[in-house]
Formats: C-alpha cells, structure tokens, sequence
C-alpha cells in the first residue's frame, strides 16, 4: 500500500503571529514552536516564550517527534551593533515516527518561503541547540 505524501498549508494564523515577532520592539530572545497537526496537516503555533536562551528551548521540545523552531535572537556584535535575526530550525530527532519525519521534511521548504526565512538549519538532536552552536552558525 503506498500513501501520498502532502505538503501541509501553513496556518494564516502563524503567518500573522510570525509578522508580529519578526517586526517586534523587545530586544529579548523569543522562540515560536510548531507543529503539524496530521489530522488537518496544517502548520500551526504549538507555544511561544521569551526571554529564552538556546539552551531553555531544547527543554521544551518532545524527545521524539519532530517539530520547528522559529528564534529571534539578540545578537551583540563586536563593533557595539546589536541586530535580531529569525531563524527557523527543523529538529527532527532520531526514533521519530518516518510518516512524521517525511511530513516535516516535505513541509519544510514550503514553511522558509512561507516565513521569509534567511537563516535555516536542520538538527538531529534537541541538545545541539547551545548559544555556542548557535553564534557559530551565524557568523
């Protein structure tokens, strides 16, 4: 039996919430976690923080499932400048279901371009998730 896969819409919802963090004033980190519901398969606000370091966010998502993560981060630059990029990470760790797998995977492309996102990264392992992992990334 072979199943089609769909590529999920993305919630019009998320789209507003994701103008309104990209365009913010506050100069705090702040993280949006989603997820695809499967029944409807639409891409959808799970949680939002702030004030949350790299470190918080991993302890937030579950251990087995896949899921994105859209930060805004507070980066210090050497020169004094202070800027805020988005970034949207696909955590995809092992020992999740390959039907969840593939339905993120095959979403994944359709979100960015959805989101406008410049900064994309794919991750394995919730732990990866490190202020340190992330400068590296940025620079």
């Amino acid at each position: 039996m072979s199943t089609e896969l769909k590529v999920c819409t993305v919630d019009p919802e998320l789209l507003a919430d994701l103008n309104k963090l990209r365009f913010t004033k506050e100069s705090v980190n702040m993280c949006m976690i989603l997820k695809i519901e499967v029944d409807t398969q639409t891409i959808k606000k799970e949680k939002t923080f702030e004030d949350v370091s790299p470190e918080d966010i991993h302890k937030e998502l579950p251990a087995e499932e896949p899921r994105y993560v859209v930060y805004k981060y507070t980066m210090s630059h050497e020169d004094g400048r202070i800027s805020y990029p988005l970034i949207f990470s696909f955590i995809s760790p092992s020992g999740c279901k390959p039907e969840l797998q593939m339905m993120y995977a095959g979403s994944k492309h359709s979100m960015v371009n959805a989101g406008g996102f410049t900064k994309v990264f794919d991750l394995r392992c919730i732990e990866e998730i490190t202020e340190e992992w992330l400068l590296k990334q940025l620079k």
